[in-house]
């Protein structure tokens, strides 16, 4: 599926005109109360003066019916400022946007907004033209990359600048492995870019179309115990400030300020330009098994110590886990000789079997333009399995006992590049929320994350939460960027990743609705009992912000135990007086004592 930001034009006006058709229907019902009703028709012809007073008064009050609706109309549908005090109204939610204003929204359908404002240069000229241009007029261009992260942290309804046209190799020094390129250039474009000069990047989150300033800006990670997240990879950065103009940072200029802007959250500069320290372009090796939680006990410091990467996949309302391991081809013994004992489709066609069983149970009558289900992928299939229940717990165990089975037909190796073998496919649109939090060091695990896992999974069974596949668990090495949630001063110290989800299979708007606040029930009671007890906190892409003043202030103060939350805002003054680069989510998470 391709996720990317999603920028369009308004086409709601039908639904407005359908709306708009029961009031302005002709039809005259026969009511003696109606005036126009034969009975009163009859009634008003011997009183000439009475319906004449009648219809004068009938005209006016047409007349300031159809003033107050345009007036109302006109409040209602007109987007106000983000820094509005007020809330824009609902009534009229179907109204024709103006042709320059967009709407906005991150690939997963859960965050939006509508904006006159979106910038789009193409050279670093531009791009400070731009910034320059806010910072003296005060208007806020929020930077925004491909519009991947969950929570939406680069939307802004103000205002935003993004670099998808600044998107270039600037240079290639083969010899130190190192790559300087515009941050507006997509992962996958950037290793095809240095492919050639056998250079690759260190790592990989789970999909390829992120903008690379994006990616870095929210901390974003592979899997491995002994790689870093991502922003570890940055030499030097070129950020274009408001107040201070464009800049150059690294670890030997102004280093306090370059490990703090390598996961600033868009909120120090837009991010033009960094240098990335690379590796050797490689051949991996994946490994997929299935397992359970007695086995993964026992070998767990040796998968995370002997594998380069390795992440868990546990399936609720069961004991499977499915160990993914990946690994550089043997130079000597070379890619492995294994014969799988299913083939592809043999080892989904139980899952096909599984939905036109439900479909029959359901009645539910094929639409004639679905794809046929046997073109469809395993994570395609699992959507359309829990669209048609996705929030009965029987339902979901059943799809998830399902998916046990795939990953059990589906052992075996995959050889490939690295960035073909470490992506991921995620599925369809979704909530998720994914938390980091430390556990020991390499050569001395504290077995932390396992039991994280088993309180997760007590959890959903105990308050029979419908959860859906997978709970996906990965590992890095720490990072210098304070702001990350992997910061540590010491060198050994690892940190595991956990993510939990819930799909919207589905575009029905109630639905969506219900499952938000199935997933949101589901989160919190990980916040409650787990977060504390395990020093863990949310991936800053994943974040949400809370809507109650007291959740929300709770946040702020725990946030402060674990970030420089002082230093970070420091910095955002001296940078960006103004906050030009900053939204709702930002002011929220770190305030400052003054408004814009």
């Amino acid at each position: 599926m391709l996720r990317a930001l999603t920028l369009r034009r308004s086409l709601q006006s039908l639904h407005h005109h359908n709306h708009l058709k029961p009031l302005i229907s002709t039809a005259i019902p026969q009511n003696p109360l109606n005036p126009l009703s034969p009975a009163r028709a009859c009634s008003s012809l011997s009183s000439p003066s009475a319906s004449s007073s009648a219809s004068e008064l009938r005209k006016y009050l047409g007349y300031t019916a159809l003033v107050l609706f345009s007036a109302a109309a006109t409040y209602y549908s007109f987007p106000f400022p983000e820094n509005a005090k007020h809330k824009k109204a609902q009534i009229f939610r179907y109204a024709p946007l103006p042709e320059e204003l967009h709407t906005v929204s991150n690939w997963s359908g859960t965050h939006e907004v509508q904006t006159r404002v979106f910038h789009q240069p193409e050279t670093l000229e531009e791009l400070e033209k731009v910034v320059k241009d806010a910072h003296e007029k005060k208007t806020r261009i929020r930077p925004v990359g491909s519009g991947l992260s969950p929570n939406g942290i680069g939307l802004s309804r103000a205002g935003m600048v993004n670099l998808a046209l600044m998107d270039k190799v600037l240079e290639v020094d083969k010899e130190k492995k190192r790559v300087r390129v515009q941050s507006g250039i997509r992962v996958q474009e950037l290793v095809d870019g240095i492919k050639e000069h056998g250079l690759t990047l260190q790592n990989f989150a789970s999909i390829r179309e992120q903008q690379i300033g994006g990616i870095l800006q929210v901390g974003a990670h592979g899997t491995g115990a002994k790689l870093p997240p991502m922003d570890e990879q940055v030499i030097s950065m070129k950020l274009v400030t408001p107040a201070k103009g464009t800049i150059e940072i690294s670890k030997e200029k102004d280093p306090e300020l370059f490990y703090l802007a390598r996961c600033g959250l868009g909120g120090l500069g837009v991010v033009a330009e960094v240098t990335i320290q690379c590796v050797e372009r490689q051949e991996l090796v994946e490994h997929t098994s299935v397992s359970n939680m007695e086995e993964i006990k026992k070998n767990h410091k040796k998968l995370l110590s002997e594998n380069k990467h390795v992440k868990y996949l546990y399936i609720p309302y069961s004991d499977t886990v499915v160990v993914v391991t990946c690994n550089p081809v043997s130079k000597w013994k070379g890619p492995p000789k294994f014969k799988p004992k299913y083939s592809s489709d043999e080892a989904i066609q139980h899952v096909r079997d599984l939905y036109k069983e439900c479909l029959q149970k359901c009645s539910v009558v094929p639409v004639k333009n679905d794809l046929d289900i046997n073109e469809l992928s395993f994570t395609e299939l699992r959507d359309k399995l829990l669209a048609l229940d996705p929030l009965d717990k029987d339902h979901v165990v059943k799809v998830n006992q399902a998916e046990a089975e795939f990953w059990m037909k589906s052992e075996g190796y995959r050889v490939g590049w690295s960035d073909e073998i470490l992506g991921f496919d995620c599925g369809g649109q979704q909530w998720v929320s994914e938390t980091c939090f430390p556990v020991g060091t390499l050569s001395k695990p504290s077995m932390k994350d396992l039991e994280y896992i088993e309180d997760v999974k007590q959890l959903i069974e105990k308050n029979e939460v419908p959860a859906p596949a997978p709970i996906e668990q990965r590992w890095t090495a720490c990072t210098k960027s304070p702001m990350s949630p992997a910061s540590s001063t010491k060198d050994d110290d690892i940190f595991s990743w956990v993510g939990i989800i819930m799909y919207l299979p589905t575009t029905d708007a109630r639905q969506r609705k219900e499952i938000t606040e199935e997933f949101f029930h589901y989160r919190r009671l990980t916040q409650v009992q787990l977060w504390d007890k395990y020093s863990a906190y949310e991936h800053w892409a994943k974040i949400e912000v809370p809507k109650d003043k007291e959740e929300l202030a709770a946040l702020q103060a725990r946030l402060r135990k674990r970030f420089p939350v002082d230093a970070y805002n420091k910095a955002r003054k001296e940078l960006d007086p103004s906050r030009i680069l900053s939204n709702n989510k930002l002011e929220k998470l770190f305030p400052l004592s003054d408004t814009i």
